[in-house]
């Protein structure tokens, strides 16, 4: 008998011990080391940038005959932008398809038999007609008017010799359409570019990149547009596909000055020749955004000369568009125009009247939906194209 209790106290002995054997791991099991600190976000230090930006590297071009590993995303092919110098004259023929009209309907005037005052009347409608605006347009017709009573010409070479003189005076050979987007010092050249929803911004932003690396200069686009995330997005397309890097935010609804400043520091600290900064497509009659736009502009200030503050026009929505015009300089100094979606109208006459409304020359025209329709304007080309010759 008592062996037989012996032999059931060890069974019960073994049976406790070997119970807590087997619970021991799942008692360490549950004791989980402290997680790990978050990394940085790529492109910024932990805790930089008050809009929480990060730097987004263009990615390597593949290179000539390389194989991509299976299952990696596909090299962006490496593309090598043409300079900008001579578009617009290689773009003439284009502009000239949707011009030509009103060049034509000029010449048909001037060379009819009887130039009285009724055929002048008619000139001088056919330029307000084309958004040139009714003061510079009468201008035009009086000065002349004056050229072939003197000369008493009626010769169609001649005639069209004079119209195009007269169209090159009056949008104005003397204007310095030079952009400013030299390095200067140890500082960047910075561009902002302002305008309204609709007009093209984003996408000349893109093209100026463009047309800039192919002259040989490194660029870094500031993606301000916080409001419409697919404008980030969209920078982020350009970037990639000309090897311009881009300083965007990761925050919706973040502060554009503060992505702004980030993103001149970034070309302060990069070495690069200029930056691009895009900014919301902000209507101008609401007071509070055109405010905000003044507000990057004194944030960029604080580190870098903002060298060019160029707003874009869409050459459709004339005299809207001059209204536009008018509230935006009165915020920022504006240095230029760009003028997009000049190939679609026959109202080329809105570069003399926005010249003339804002006093600042129009630099850059956009002449189709090519990533290399942005193009230095000229006016000797532009008046060809108007003219059909």
């Amino acid at each position: 008998m008592e062996q037989v209790l012996i032999v059931i106290a060890v069974i019960a002995v073994l049976g406790v011990g070997g119970g807590a054997i087997l619970l021991a791991p799942l008692v360490r099991s549950r004791r989980r080391p402290p997680p790990e600190p978050p990394e940085a976000l790529p492109g910024r230090p932990s805790g930089s940038g008050l809009a929480g930006t990060v730097t987004r590297e263009a990615p390597p071009a593949a290179e000539p005959g390389a194989v991509a590993e299976p299952g990696a995303p596909p090299a962006i092919p490496a593309e090598r932008p043409p300079p900008s110098a001579g578009r617009m004259v290689r773009l003439r023929g284009r502009l000239a398809r949707s011009q030509s009209a009103l060049g034509s309907v000029l010449l048909s005037l001037l060379s009819s038999d009887r130039l009285d005052e009724q055929a002048w009347e008619e000139i001088e409608d056919t330029l307000i007609t084309a958004d040139m605006g009714v003061v510079p347009a009468r201008q035009l017709v009086e000065r002349l008017r004056t050229e072939v009573k003197v000369g008493g010409t009626r010769d169609l070479a001649e005639l069209r010799a004079l119209l195009r003189a007269d169209l090159i005076e009056a949008i104005g050979p003397d204007m310095d359409r030079s952009l400013h987007t030299r390095r200067h010092g140890d500082r960047p050249a910075v561009v902002l570019m302002v305008g309204v929803n609709g007009t093209g911004k984003t996408t000349a932003c893109g093209k100026l990149a463009r047309a800039l690396i192919g002259d040989g200069q490194s660029v870094l686009l500031g993606a301000a547009d916080t409001f419409r995330a697919a404008a980030a997005d969209q920078l982020q397309t350009w970037g990639q596909r000309v090897g311009a890097t881009v300083v965007r935010s990761d925050k919706d609804g973040a502060d554009p000055a503060s992505v702004a400043f980030d993103a001149v520091s970034e070309g302060i600290s990069r070495g690069v020749d200029t930056v691009i900064v895009d900014t919301a497509g902000r209507l101008h009659t609401k007071a509070g955004l055109m405010d905000e736009l003044g507000k990057i502009k004194r944030v960029i200030s604080k580190q870098a000369e903002v060298d060019e503050v160029l707003l874009v026009l869409d050459a459709t929505t004339g005299q809207n568009g001059l209204r536009q015009a008018r509230v935006f300089a009165e915020v920022v100094d504006v240095t230029g125009i760009v003028l997009t979606k000049l190939d679609g109208t026959a109202k080329g006459g809105i570069v003399v009247a926005v010249q003339r409304e804002l006093g600042v020359p129009v630099k850059l025209v956009g002449l189709g939906e090519g990533p290399d329709d942005l193009a230095p304007f000229e006016p000797a080309a532009f008046v060809d194209a108007i003219l059909g010759g």
